[in-house]
């Protein structure tokens, strides 16, 4: 066999190789998304769930929410601003996910730091949209949560814990979404 046959037969075997590793790679990536819907849509799952810190915001509806107001609930607490623009573009999918599941089991809250609630109302109004916002004035409750960067959204069980975060928009109303909620939701049963 000739220098330049045997370079290039190594050549394809290293090549080869690459392409099994990238592929193993891919399907073991694919395997664990089918088996966890957290690694799924993205979502990093906290390795054991925290209690949520107590709390009571005013509402865009003039009334207030209190976190304890939500026991019971598997709840998606959505933190968001009217500036942000990876914020707007998911918020309609958030209203679709809301629409999809049971209301009585499960919950989409937002919650901003925006002090503008007229700009808030238009913005929704505009966009045909229907959800509880509350306003985190003195971000203490952005701080609770580790709120460094929007959207930051936090899945809470019924119990009031913490088990999953994701920070940056997603399509929540995509059926890796959905999944992910009915996997919450049947850990309420």
């Amino acid at each position: 066999m000739s220098r330049k046959t045997g370079r290039l037969l190594i050549a394809l075997l290293l090549t080869g190789c690459v392409i099994t590793i990238g592929v193993g790679g891919y399907l073991a990536r694919a395997a664990t998304s089918v088996s966890d819907p957290f690694a799924a849509l993205r979502v990093t799952r906290l390795v054991a769930p925290v209690p949520i810190a107590a709390f009571d915001l005013k509402a865009l509806d003039g009334g207030s929410v209190r976190s304890n107001e939500l026991a019971g609930k598997v709840v998606l607490l959505n933190f968001w601003a009217t500036w942000c623009g990876p914020c707007k573009e998911e918020m309609p999918s958030l209203a679709r996910l809301q629409s999809q599941l049971d209301s009585t089991q499960f919950q989409v809250v937002t919650v901003t730091t925006d002090i503008h609630p007229q700009g808030i109302k238009q913005f929704l109004n505009h966009l045909g949209i229907s959800l509880p916002v509350l306003f985190d004035e003195s971000e203490d409750v952005s701080r609770s949560f580790m709120v460094r960067g929007l959207p930051t959204t936090v899945l809470i069980r019924p119990d009031g814990r913490a088990v999953g975060r994701a920070v940056g928009p997603r399509a929540w109303d995509g059926k890796e979404s959905v999944a992910l909620m009915q996997h919450l939701l049947e850990g309420m049963k």
